[in-house]
């Protein structure tokens, strides 16, 4: 079937009383009055003058008014979704790279972002909800009466671009990564097709809105199929089972994390559990532990399908099949979307077996970060695009991935993956997650460390952990400092932060 390319074409699928958008303890909304909002919130900011590739950036808390926001914006012109939870100074930063013309802010609300958008003079649009005509909707009302020109009205081409997005920028200053109607649209379709979606499926959002994996799994592949969303705001593991109970999903999708914490709760919730039958997890975003993959399915009597993604692909690159399907335990799956390969430094595609970087091509990748020659120049080679990830593939096509390469752990000249330290001490009866970082080392240059959470009333010593992790890896690679902490630090989409956690620790 052709790939859809634009929002308007993705949003044509369902049908018309079809439940498309709804929230918890709400009112859902259908394909007809969804499309019907789009449209005319499209035309509202046409006739303030913000067109075709203007860029909106919208501040608003998860829930169905940002999934709407979102819709509405991209149809028409550029969406630049913000963490509300950025500081001043951070949004100063990101609405100036962006070159916002305008800002989307719930009304009454006291964020950092309006005083910076008033400072930078951009139009300023206040949201009213108005939870009577469905989940997320609402009115929007200029607030400064700024005076703006219009280029291009009217709905996207399938080549504006639909979303921008910053990389993380964990290493160096945030990228901009533009995104095209036909990179989300293209990416929507891969996940919708890997997961076989369809207008019965309910999907459960629990992923930040401000990120790729929330924007396209959580809400555009659903979509797609003419299915049904249901959008939380936000992760809460004291309410997942009364919103599982509630709404019946057959799926939901999350980072490892957020995983680990609702098994953490799974004993006390089996009856929800058992009435409410999952067809399918699925976890992207950072690695899932093998462990913790086993004790979900067994949970859940349902199996977990783990993707790999990143906001230059648009989210989905590779990821396991459903059943009956082979799925390989440790590996990424097959290439779901996008062409993939494994290039060494000097930019040659290497054989099914060999060792370097994972490489993409395909119809949702970017076709290059904004205003950066640089980055592009080391990151795009013979028109694939470098992922950064150094992995394999086999002779099925099946993906391992042996870490970040910036994440890489260098001790002496031995090269270690901290995704495999992290199995082996997953595997300590006591403990329930770690992160394996690098700790600089004056001679050594890097040594090995790690961040464990113990399970609820249990106890382990680092000698114990340490002792365990003798028995089972190369000395080189047993961790030298073993931290434990109540939580593991994350990053604002819950992933876990390796690069800078020995700096953010004080080591």
């Amino acid at each position: 079937m052709k790939l859809k390319t634009t929002l308007a074409e993705l949003l044509s699928i369902g049908a018309d009383q079809s439940p498309a958008i709804g929230a918890p303890g709400q009112l859902d909304i259908n394909y007809k009055n969804l499309r019907s909002f789009v449209s005319k919130t499209s035309k509202i900011l046409n006739d303030i003058g913000i067109g075709r590739n203007d860029r909106v950036a919208i501040v608003l808390d998860n829930g169905p008014e940002m999934a709407l926001a979102y819709l509405s914006v991209a149809s028409c012109s550029t969406s630049a979704p913000l963490n509300a939870g950025y500081r001043a100074e951070e949004f100063e930063f990101y609405l100036e790279d962006l070159k916002a013309k305008a800002l989307i802010v719930k009304e009454g609300l006291t964020s950092p972002a309006f005083v910076v958008a008033e400072k930078l003079g951009l139009a300023i649009l206040e949201l009213h909800l108005t939870p009577d005509q469905g989940a997320g909707t609402f009115t929007l009302n200029l607030k400064n009466k700024q005076k703006l020109q219009i280029k291009n009205a009217g709905p996207s081409q399938a080549e504006d671009v639909a979303l921008i997005l910053h990389t993380s920028g964990t290493t160096s200053r945030p990228k901009i990564v533009p995104l095209s109607q036909a990179n989300v649209c293209a990416s929507a379709s891969h996940i919708a097709n890997t997961l076989a979606l369809t207008s019965k499926d309910r999907a459960l959002n629990i992923m930040p809105l401000f990120h790729i994996h929330g924007l396209i799994a959580g809400i555009l592949a659903p979509l797609s199929k003419g299915g049904y969303v249901s959008c939380t705001p936000g992760f809460n593991a004291l309410k997942f089972f009364s919103w599982m109970s509630d709404i019946k999903p057959t799926w939901y999708t999350a980072v490892p994390t957020m995983h680990q914490t609702i098994l953490a709760r799974a004993p006390q919730n089996k009856s929800v559990i058992e009435s409410n039958p999952l067809r399918f997890l699925r976890s992207s975003s950072a690695a899932m532990p093998m462990k913790v993959i086993e004790e979900l399915e067994a949970c859940f009597k349902a199996p977990l399908i783990e993707s790999y993604g990143m906001t230059e692909a648009s989210h989905q690159m590779a990821s396991n099949l459903l059943p009956p399907a082979k799925r390989k335990p440790g590996t990424v799956g097959v290439a779901a979307g996008p062409k993939m390969g494994i290039m060494n430094e000097a930019g040659k595609l290497l054989q099914a077996g060999e060792t370097g970087e994972i490489v993409i091509q395909g119809p949702n990748v970017t076709k290059g970060y904004e205003n950066n020659p640089k980055a592009n120049a080391e990151n795009f080679t013979n028109g694939w695009f470098r992922t950064g990830d150094q992995g394999s593939i086999d002779n099925e096509g099946y993906i391992s991935i042996t870490g970040r390469l910036k994440e890489i752990i260098n001790r002496g000249g031995e090269k270690i993956s901290p995704r495999e330290v992290d199995e082996i001490l997953m595997e300590f009866p006591a403990v329930a997650q770690v992160v394996t970082f690098a700790i600089p080392h004056d001679k050594l240059g890097e040594e090995v460390g790690a961040v464990v959470v113990l399970k609820e009333g249990k106890t382990a010593t680092e000698r114990e952990i340490r002792d365990f992790a003798e028995k089972r890896l190369a000395n080189f690679k047993v961790p030298k400092k073993i931290i434990f902490k109540d939580e593991i630090p994350k990053g604002a989409t819950g992933k876990l932060q390796r690069i800078g956690l020995a700096a953010k620790l004080g080591l």
